[in-house]
């Protein structure tokens, strides 16, 4: 007996060293596997879109000036960036191209630059609020930004600016100064510019006039031709409220203007 007990404590000894390997061997194991699924993880986090916070959360700009919305993103990848109106969830822009009928909102994104700022020219009191740069990741993340406007008086500024104008670059509303359209109708007005101007802008009355307002059915469209610009604007479904002076301003050069009648009766 004590012999048998002797050979197998010898044994126990010998097969110690062999368990504590094992041991220390799987150890070894779960950590490598433990690591391996980290990294995987860690990674995709270090790649996730995020903003550069660098710019102002508040932008404040005299009415009809231009207004500057800076959003920087890093790590976008394959990812849409897309500029939100907050006050009616409107998506101005996404990437590159402008989804709304106002030509006065555009993205400026240098070629492989981070920076995807809307720009707002002629900015407007109406134009005051909240906009968020957005991403679509998953969640999506959004920079909000709000925007104050100065107000002013729009022909006050017309008018002032005249004199800036080269005397030799001015407007032309195609047609009679008196335009008489039928209620239900189209008003079609046409501006041609015989300068190639950078923009066209539409007054109705004293505002711009507002592509995104809730009346709908208006569009621009502004042509550039060896001869200059050419802009024409069209409402659909013409009311009494559309009746008034129509002033066609183009960048550095000489207003037109020209007045409309609604006729809401048989004559």
């Amino acid at each position: 007996m004590a012999c048998c007990l002797t050979l197998s404590d010898n044994s126990i000894c010998r097969i110690k060293p062999l368990i504590l390997l094992l041991l220390n061997l799987n150890i070894c194991i779960e950590q490598i596997s433990a690591t391996s699924y980290l990294i995987p993880s860690e990674l995709s986090n270090i790649d996730r879109p995020f903003f550069d916070d660098i710019s102002p959360r508040n932008v404040s700009v005299v009415v009809d000036e231009i207004a500057i919305l800076r959003c920087r993103v890093k790590n976008k990848g394959n990812r849409t960036v897309s500029w939100m109106r907050k006050r009616d969830l409107h998506i101005l822009t996404t990437n590159i191209y402008t989804y709304t009928g106002d030509q006065r909102f555009s993205v400026i994104h240098p070629p492989s630059s981070e920076d995807w700022d809307l720009k707002v020219q002629y900015a407007q009191a109406r134009d005051s609020g909240v906009y968020e740069c957005q991403v679509n990741t998953e969640p999506k993340i959004n920079l909000a930004i709000n925007l104050q406007i100065t107000a002013n008086n729009d022909l006050e500024i017309i008018n002032s600016n005249r004199r800036h104008y080269d005397s030799k670059a001015r407007a032309k509303i195609l047609g009679s100064a008196e335009i008489h359209v039928k209620r239900e109708s189209t008003i079609a007005l046409t501006c041609s510019v015989n300068t190639h101007a950078s923009s066209v802008m539409w007054y109705h009355g004293s505002s711009i006039v507002d592509f995104d307002s809730l009346r709908g059915g208006i569009s621009l469209e502004t042509e550039k031709t060896d001869m200059g610009t050419t802009s024409r604007l069209m409402l659909t479904r013409a009311s009494f409220r559309d009746s008034g002076n129509y002033t066609c301003v183009p960048n550095g050069a000489i207003p037109a203007s020209v007045r409309v009648h609604v006729l809401t009766g048989k004559y």
